[in-house]
């Protein structure tokens, strides 16, 4: 270690430090590698710059605050538990941000090391501290603590000590401080159960799951809105789904569904109770849950036919998911004509609607149209096309005056809706056929910025990449594509210039 921030070091250990030296040791601090650090530091060196926190002067605290980060980050997260437990907990009490965001942090090094893990589970005063900090006004302290405590609970050691002991009591105290913590409660509860069958076990014989599904099957609006996106959570493993089935949740929410009609404010939760089956759907099979719960279809469908651009964003999305696998095309390809018809109204969507609703409409455009080489059979290639005829009379101009808008997202939805179609002969041989198509694909001049250099860089590969590029599009135009996937997407072309005497 250097010999100034040794000698600094010393000085701040003897508490008598000056803010001015604290300010030149965290200077000298950013000089010295790690290692030398650990090799010089001594725990009376950190006792005493904890103990510097302890002042009602903020530039003191957050010079300290700095010099702990570089000190905590060369030593070892079992050295830092086994050596700094009661300076720790009282970071976690400390009345400023800064230092319990510097504590946390340590914490969350100290969780994340198997070692050291097992240290945090036999001191029940740090985790009652920890599960305090949820409660906290400060978000990131309050995330860290979440992450943290959902870390310990990935052990069955983790499970017994926050469900088996009077730490669940702290947890259920931290609920009681606001609505906005109780949600951060039930986040980490979710987070939690998700790890494996086990773990959502111990989250529901605690309460707090049945909790959480009581409220979103209640009667509060405004509730059922926050509580169907963790559920929706829960929903992504195979042992939450079969929870949620076991426990009737899914069919509570399909008669929710279907009592909307008659609630003047179910405007607030419909669109999360759609986004929950659209996301079923897709981990699970499209079919069977569209035919077990019919009212899904159907809501979906009447939303996307509403004049509530809200409700077809959502509905529009909802759609995108549950089209992006082969499954999900072919169910809503029984529907026949009412989905042709809503295709047209998503088509007139992407041309006219606000700017975030037409991306949306992209987005799931591209979503429904792209089909992966070993599945396209005759039957889904006509279906395809016969879904993107039905998008507009004329949809390859219409996409394309999309793509030469000066709106950079827009540009890119629209060149990532040709990316989802490129590998499809039919549409190989629309592109070819609409004049001036295919020097639009290979001209990179059009292409403002990176996003959309790389937008048209994977049109592109998707192109070169299909088995039926070459004999459609000929020989000239295919290895003009493959050239420019050759060159990469950010190619420029060299201009030599010649210089001319005389010339300005």
């Amino acid at each position: 270690m250097a010999e100034a921030a040794a000698e600094l070091l010393e000085r701040a250990a003897r508490r008598d430090a000056e803010l001015e030296e604290l300010r030149a040791l965290r200077v000298a601090l950013q000089a010295v590698p790690p290692a030398a650090l650990r090799a010089r530091l001594g725990e009376h060196h950190l006792g005493a710059l904890f103990g510097l926190l302890a002042v009602n002067d903020r530039e003191q605290v957050s010079a300290c605050v700095s010099i702990l980060e570089r000190l905590l980050q060369a030593l070892d997260p079992l050295y830092v538990i086994q050596n700094l437990r009661e300076e720790l907990q009282k970071g976690l009490f400390h009345p400023d941000d800064s230092v319990k965001i510097l504590t946390m942090s340590q914490v969350g090094r100290i969780v994340e090391d198997p070692a050291a893990v097992t240290e945090i589970l036999h001191s029940p005063e740090l985790l009652r501290q920890i599960i305090s900090c949820i409660g906290g006004e400060k978000i990131a302290v309050a995330k860290e603590a979440i992450k943290s405590l959902s870390r310990i609970a990935q052990s069955q050691e983790g499970l017994e000590a926050l469900f088996g002991s009077s730490l669940l009591g702290d947890l259920r105290n931290v609920m009681a401080t606001s609505d906005v913590v109780r949600y951060r409660v039930y986040e980490l509860i979710v987070e939690i159960s998700s790890v494996s069958a086990e773990s959502l076990n111990y989250c529901a014989n605690s309460g707090l799951i049945p909790e959480l599904i009581g409220e979103l099957t209640g009667e509060d609006v405004l509730v059922r809105a926050t509580c169907i996106e963790m559920v929706t959570s829960l929903a992504h493993t195979a042992h939450g789904r079969q929870y949620l089935a076991q426990q009737g949740v899914t069919d509570k929410i399909s008669n929710i569904i279907l009592g909307a009609e008659s609630d003047p404010f179910s405007s607030f939760y419909l669109p999360g109770f759609v986004k929950f089956f659209g996301n079923l759907a897709v981990v699970d099979s499209p079919q069977q849950i569209c035919e077990r719960y019919p009212v899904f279809m159907e809501k979906v469908f009447e939303m996307a036919e509403s004049q509530d651009p809200t409700m077809i964003g959502v509905a529009v999305d909802t759609l995108g998911i549950l089209g992006s696998n082969v499954e999900g095309k072919q169910v809503l390809q029984k529907t026949r004509y009412r989905f042709q018809n809503l295709l047209s109204k998503i088509g007139h969507q992407a041309k006219n609607a606000p700017t975030e609703l037409r991306l949306r409409c992209l987005d799931a455009i591209s979503s429904l149209l792209y089909l992966p080489p070993e599945q396209q059979t005759e039957d889904l290639l006509r279906m395809t096309e016969s879904w993107f005829t039905s998008l507009s009379s004329q949809p390859l101009e219409l996409f394309r005056s999309i793509s030469t808008q000066p709106f950079p997202d827009l540009h890119c939805g629209a060149l990532r809706v040709f990316t989802a179609i490129a590998n499809q002969p039919w549409a190989q041989k629309l592109m070819l056929n609409s004049p001036g198509f295919v020097e639009y694909v290979v001209d990179r001049s059009v292409e403002p910025d990176k996003a959309s250099k790389d937008a048209k860089y994977e049109l592109v590969k998707a192109l070169v990449n299909s088995k039926t590029i070459a004999e459609i599009f000929g020989n000239q135009y295919y290895l003009r594509l493959r050239a420019y996937l050759h060159e990469g997407p950010y190619y420029v072309k060299a201009v030599s210039a010649t210089a001319v005497e005389g010339a300005e």
